[in-house]
């Protein structure tokens, strides 16, 4: 995956790089940087950092990555925020630019960052967070490295409070889980099938819920059809029609509408944070019907309405449903046109949902 956030102590993932919040001199004292060097050999690597000398904030040097599980850690020096007026944001920038940079020139493969200077150098954890993103996504745009966020603590990610505040407000009155099994549950003793709450069908693998749908599917059939009518006033269609007429395959309907936004191949995965392989097997492979994430990261990559998502999705036999928190948050994300797949993923992350590409 290109970029992807995670919860996790730094030490412990594995990528060719490891950034780390370095202090200018030759030292280290608390935060990442002493668990840097603690779990990378301190001695081995101050006697490297030495060598390297004074870093400058916003400048990357490297070293070995010692007993690290990588082939190098990429020292950095963050901004101390004073009040966003003296050159912080362009020093953070810089941080994640350079050492993005210097990766890609060791021919590494993947990188992995902590979220710069929200330590002890006090930047404010929203700002910073959406400053590693803009650089991230930039950078991205003509790299294929792989970069992972890493988020130790749940207090150290944050989102603006507003977006917050709306996506809650939304999850509330949109999110049916649990409420919905509750609501059915007597209907339980008498029916089955797919489970409807207004217009949208939803999947579940409990056997009460299985009975909640049928019940559904039986009730609307019988509002829709005439009881007494005969299968061909019906206009039901045989199955050689039916299997010879399939309409539209979930491949033939994505790359059409890649070409009717006249996209590239390029913009469209880089967009959809997804990996150039995966994107050259859905192109290249004409029953292939990739994981539901997947094709989601692919309707926010091409800004596809929410009718035209969920016709791409059951292209695939696939639902975009409000008993899953996840589709709720996309469904936000995409009636209040926000198509920015880095941006998306950090929603889903801050309500500990799984992220898309």
């Amino acid at each position: 995956m290109p970029f992807r956030i995670i919860r996790n102590d730094i030490t412990k993932v594995k990528a060719d790089a490891i950034v780390n919040t370095a202090n200018p001199e030759p030292r280290f004292a608390g935060g990442t940087d002493f668990a840097i060097y603690k779990a990378a050999g301190e001695k081995s690597l101050l006697e490297k950092r030495r060598e390297i000398g004074r870093i400058a904030p916003g400048e990357a040097a490297v070293t070995p990555a010692f007993a690290l599980n990588a082939r190098f850690i990429i020292h950095t020096v963050g901004p101390q925020w004073i009040d966003g007026e003296h050159g912080e944001f362009e020093i953070l920038r810089s941080c994640y630019k350079k050492s993005l940079v210097l990766a890609d020139s060791l021919g590494c493969e993947s990188i992995a960052f902590p979220l710069i200077a929200t330590g002890v150098y006090g930047f404010p954890k929203d700002i910073a967070l959406r400053t590693a993103l803009d650089v991230i996504r930039e950078h991205l745009e003509n790299s294929e490295l792989d970069v992972t966020l890493v988020v130790f603590e749940r207090d150290s990610y944050r989102l603006a409070s507003s977006l917050t505040e709306r996506i809650e407000e939304y999850i509330d009155e949109n999110y049916v889980g649990e409420k919905t099994k509750v609501e059915y549950r007597e209907r339980f003793e008498r029916f089955g099938g797919p489970m409807f709450a207004g217009n949208i069908a939803f999947r579940s693998n409990t056997a009460a819920d299985l009975f909640c749908n049928r019940a559904s599917l039986e009730e609307t059939d019988a509002a829709e059809a005439p009881k007494s009518a005969p299968a061909a006033a019906q206009g039901r269609r045989s199955l050689d029609d039916i299997v010879n007429n399939l309409g539209e395959s979930f491949r033939q309907r994505l790359f059409r509408m890649i070409d009717e936004r006249g996209m590239t191949d390029a913009q469209v995965y880089k967009r959809a944070n997804i990996d150039r392989k995966l994107f050259s097997k859905i192109r290249c492979s004409e029953d292939y019907i990739p994981k539901k994430k997947t094709i989601v990261s692919l309707a926010i990559a091409l800004r596809l309405d929410l009718d035209d998502t969920r016709d791409l999705l059951a292209a695939a036999g696939l639902l975009l449903t409000n008993n899953s928190k996840s589709d709720v948050i996309v469904s936000f994300c995409i009636e209040n046109g926000i198509y920015d797949i880095y941006e998306v993923n950090a929603l889903l992350f801050k309500f500990d949902e799984p992220i898309l590409g």
